[in-house]
């Protein structure tokens, strides 16, 4: 990957950026330059924006069941170019080629889902709603949308929004993360290739400037964001206060009961890949693990043992389990809540400080705290790295009180063999993706995805049937002839 200056992709075309501020890409694993990202700002997002609105009218128009022949044709692309695609998001977020290659695989499965637009936009009828009157109700487009994506699944995530939005007949403005550009670089080149028509899909450099140009932008009816709780918060005030439709997804703290029934040998394997897999730099990722009774001195042994067998590298290289985190900045700051935790008299059982890497990568190996409380930084805090806290509880109900008092609920997964404490933990759990016996509660991409409270901000969730709800409007019409 030959260090460049990226483009813009705006109305099928590629052009170079007038901004005069860049972001400097670097691999987190070892600080190989790999190019800039300009920092457009709103001229360069209105452009994208009157390219896409220019386009809705036509492609509108274009029936469904042509609309989604273009993602077929992309989905195949993307298949073929897997590898690729693999191995840039390694280079440019850090993850393990395993971690890539499943993370471009989920993104593959949002394409094929979006597939199903024909069947999935039927709308519905009633004939004799009174004597001679019939009623339907049909889903329309609304126009332009547009998503701001984040650094930990650059290939991916931004497949959460934009196949659902133009297979229903919207056009579309894509901004990636300025840390981690280069994935939606070539899936650009595939969605050009795949010949959608020029202006139904946009894509737009930029930082904290472009963000807000695309959230005041009056071209654009809705807003897709993924990332922090308190940036999440001003995604969905600043587009709401705009009349836009907004999905924001958040931050998490995601809690994860072990009773003492549990498998201790499968809790140990899926809570450790959850709160160390992708160096712990994403949503779903365990943060605290809440072993009940005399669950708490297996699980701890058991989590040391796991945690030997870890392999710290640049994710490219073979045998290599964990990668770095994804720059300098953010690696100052989970070293800064390891301190912090330390200071609080939370107990630090591994130190991932020391652990010996590349110094030129942002390397922070895992880490292990037992005996956290609720009030600790360390323990309440979204630390979006590879810490793994322990609070140890008497009973699952003091379990479900912890998992409840905290403002975030994006995901939660309970560890036991006994069916009624499964029941328990579904009822009372506040988190919208909660799981028994897995470590991640990744819905699948047929299926809705985002949290609660703190954790989401607006109403209808990310991709499956959710998302042909949020890029849509229905029409009532009633007649009588």
């Amino acid at each position: 990957m030959a260090a460049e200056r990226l483009k813009n992709y705006i109305g099928g075309e590629w052009l170079d950026s007038d901004a005069p501020q860049v972001h400097e890409v670097r691999n987190p694993a070892n600080g190989e330059p790999l190019g800039e990202t300009p920092l457009c700002g709103a001229g360069e997002v209105d452009a994208a924006v009157r390219a896409a609105k220019s386009a809705f009218a036509t492609w509108r128009r274009v029936p469904v069941q042509d609309r989604v022949q273009h993602l077929f044709r992309l989905k195949a692309l993307l298949e073929e170019h897997a590898e690729d695609l693999a191995h840039i998001v390694t280079r440019e977020n850090g993850k393990t080629l395993s971690e890539s290659r499943g993370s471009v695989r989920r993104g593959i499965q949002m394409v094929e889902v979006a597939c199903g637009a024909p069947s999935l936009l039927m709308g519905q009828a009633l004939e004799d709603i009174a004597t001679g009157i019939d009623c339907e109700s049909v889903r329309q487009p609304l126009g332009v949308f547009a998503c701001i994506a984040p650094f930990n699944f650059p290939a991916m995530v931004p497949l959460w929004f934009y196949p659902f939005a133009v297979a229903c007949g919207n056009t579309f403005v894509c901004k990636p993360s300025e840390q981690v550009p280069f994935s939606q670089k070539l899936v650009f080149e595939l969605i050009h290739e795949a010949g959608f028509p020029p202006g139904v899909l946009n894509l737009v450099q930029g930082g904290h400037d472009a963000v807000n140009a695309l959230l005041e932008h009056p071209g654009i009816e809705g807003i897709s964001f993924v990332g922090s709780s308190p940036v999440a918060e001003h995604v969905y005030r600043t587009a709401a206060s705009h009349g836009k439709r907004v999905q924001a997804l958040g931050g998490a703290k995601n809690y994860i009961i072990v009773m003492p029934d549990a498998d201790m040998e499968q809790a140990v394997d899926a809570i450790s890949e959850s709160a160390f897999g992708c160096a712990g730099e994403r949503c779903l990722a365990a943060s605290v693990v809440v072993p009940v009774g005399d669950a708490h001195g297996r699980l701890r042994e058991g989590l040391l043992a796991k945690m030997r067998e870890v392999r710290v590298g640049n994710g490219e290289s073979e045998g290599v389990t964990m990668g770095p985190l994804i720059s300098a900045p953010h690696k100052e700051k989970v070293v800064g809540f390891i301190e912090r935790g330390v200071a609080e008299g939370a107990e630090l059982v591994v130190d991932g400080r020391q652990v010996e890497a590349d110094p030129r990568g942002h390397f922070v190996g895992p880490t292990l705290f037992d005996k956290v409380g609720a009030d600790m930084d360390v323990g309440r805090e979204e630390i979006f790295g590879p810490v793994l806290c322990i609070s140890p509880v008497d009973s699952l109900d003091d379990a479900l009180a912890l998992t409840k008092a905290h403002p975030l609920a994006n995901a939660s997964s309970i560890f036991t063999q006994s069916g009624k404490s499964a029941r328990a933990f579904r009822y009372s759990v506040d988190a919208s993706m909660a799981a028994v016996n897995i470590g991640v509660a990744a819905p699948m991409s047929f299926f809705g995805f985002g949290g609660a409270k703190g954790s989401f901000f607006g109403d209808l969730k990310a991709h499956g049937r959710e998302a042909f709800d949020f890029f849509t409007d229905r029409k009532v019409f009633i007649s009588r002839w």
